[in-house]
């Protein structure tokens, strides 16, 4: 299957980007757009032209390295899928992707397709830590917590930090990333102590940086871990939450 490839190419934070054709003669419909990717890499290699720079590492969809941007779309045309996971099967012979980096404006271009997604951890940093007791490990049954809790706290914490919610937002808004992260801490035993005081600084530090929830709810239908567009609400919930626990 022969494609004909956009991509974005920029040598540094600073320098002008532009796009720039390429053909891969030998696509499959069972790769992944990363290792399309691959295959254009050798390709330029070989040619002794300089390869495509893009982020990846676990490839199994966990880490949340590989995003980028197909045809406009984060990630690619599948729904809550990977960059690392989307095939080519929705393509056919002569088509041609557009791929670009994860588009918003806290996401600096550092070169071609790779970005920089700090400001996700300044978030993170700013409260998303749990102080525990040193010493012994203490007896499994000595903090309960319900069987259904625990599970929203599992779907809430599978977030993985790719920041294709912040690219799909048009106010370049991370309260799904930020509600999921609040919404995990929250439900845990030992993290709730800590809850009211989390909720201020995450919001505030996420407020620095990031803009206000669209409402159109973008982010869900891209994000790779499936998490729920509830988690928005959690956003405000905490921090009204946090507003009365300080009075």
């Amino acid at each position: 299957m022969r494609l004909t490839l956009r991509i974005w190419r920029q040598s540094g934070p600073d320098m002008a980007g532009r796009y720039e054709e390429f053909e891969v003669h030998d696509a499959r419909p069972e790769m992944s757009v990363l290792e399309l990717l691959d295959v254009l890499n050798a390709d330029l290699v070989d040619a002794g032209v300089e390869p495509v720079a893009f982020d990846s590492d676990c490839r199994e969809g966990i880490c949340g390295a590989c995003g980028v941007t197909v045809d406009g779309r984060p990630h690619g045309p599948a729904e809550n899928t990977p960059s690392c996971h989307q095939r080519l099967t929705p393509y056919a012979d002569g088509d041609t992707l557009r791929i670009e980096p994860l588009r918003a404006a806290v996401f600096p271009v550092i070169r071609d397709l790779v970005v920089d997604r700090s400001a996700l951890d300044g978030v993170v940093e700013s409260a998303a830590h749990v102080g525990i007791p040193a010493g012994a490990a203490p007896d499994a049954d000595s903090t309960l917590q319900g069987h259904d809790t625990a599970e929203t706290a599992l779907d809430f914490a599978a977030c993985i930090g790719c920041g294709a919610c912040v690219a799909a937002c048009p106010n370049g808004s991370a309260n799904l990333f930020v509600g999921a992260k609040l919404g995990h801490l929250a439900l845990m035993p030992v993290a709730g102590a800590d809850r009211a005081t989390r909720a201020r600084e995450m919001v505030s530090a996420a407020d620095e940086e990031f803009g206000p929830c669209s409402l159109y709810g973008e982010c869900s239908r891209v994000c790779p871990a499936g998490i729920p567009l509830r988690a928005i609400g959690v956003v405000n919930r905490e921090r009204l939450r946090a507003v009365f626990r300080r009075s």
